[in-house]
């Protein structure tokens, strides 16, 4: 019998290791469970600074396109050059883009949006490996709890697509879906990119999911399947301006001397 299935590129040869390493296990230990209220304290207002700081250096970057990926795929994979030429297409539109801050995927974006004069931004979380952010980040800003750089990823976007990836964008991607189904966040775009990857994916969220009522049919129309960075972009532009009421030239929020901005 013959084998129907899509040929997908061939798996990276090595897994590049990313992120930097926290000093000790503090977020382990904090999903260990109860611990002295002195300690409790201390890390909420750990937890309170890192969003504090998050918020400050964020402010000003505009509107964002988060772009989720694996850092496995190196610079000679057709998922890079995919994905460079998706954080053109949107970096094209006026959007800035908006990664994980890594190698592989997320680099590639932020070098796309750079190859077109847009503006770049990295959130990266500490890990425990040792890697630089990727050289094509305008701003970037790094988070020891996970929490606090998934909402740093969501707040500022108008959009959210997909590149092919593992557990952490796949994590990614479902939280967004998830926030979007119980109307934490508003309907925004939810691309995937890549219609040989994520082709499975779908078929079984439509033929599981939907099939057995765990999730509603507008559920599975969020997600839209393509290989097209111009289309991405296109949804991105449309969505942004007509369901959003973003402008090209929307006014920068001020700065204010007294906050240190």
């Amino acid at each position: 019998m013959a084998d129907h299935r899509p040929q997908l590129p061939a798996p990276p040869a090595r897994a590049p290791e990313w992120g930097k390493s926290p000093d000790g296990a503090d977020e382990r230990r904090f999903l260990e469970g109860p611990a002295d209220r002195g300690s409790e304290l201390l890390r909420t207002i750990r937890i309170g600074a890192e969003f504090i700081r998050g918020f400050r250096k964020l402010h000003f970057v505009g509107p964002c396109v988060t772009i989720f990926g694996s850092a496995r795929f190196t610079e000679d994979h057709p998922y890079y050059d995919l994905a460079r030429r998706v954080g053109q297409a949107v970096a094209r539109e006026g959007f800035t883009v908006m990664t994980g801050g890594g190698p592989g995927l997320m680099e590639a974006a932020n070098r796309g949006a750079k190859d077109v004069g847009g503006h770049s931004v990295g959130c990266n979380i500490q890990l425990p490996h040792e890697q630089k952010p990727n050289p094509y980040l305008d701003t970037f800003v790094e988070f020891r709890y996970f929490f606090v750089r998934k909402v740093m990823l969501a707040k500022y976007s108008y959009a959210f697509i997909a590149m092919p990836g593992g557990f952490g964008t796949l994590d990614e991607l479902f939280e967004i879906a998830t926030l979007i189904q119980t109307q934490k966040i508003r309907d925004y775009p939810c691309i995937l990119v890549g219609v040989d990857y994520y082709e499975p994916l779908m078929d079984f969220l439509l033929n599981r999911l939907l099939a057995m009522g765990t999730i509603d049919p507008e559920d599975l129309d969020r997600l839209v399947l393509t290989d097209s960075p111009e289309e991405a972009a296109t949804i991105v532009r449309e969505v942004g301006i007509r369901r959003f009421g973003l402008r090209y030239r929307t006014a920068a929020p001020r700065r204010r001397r007294f906050l240190f901005e």
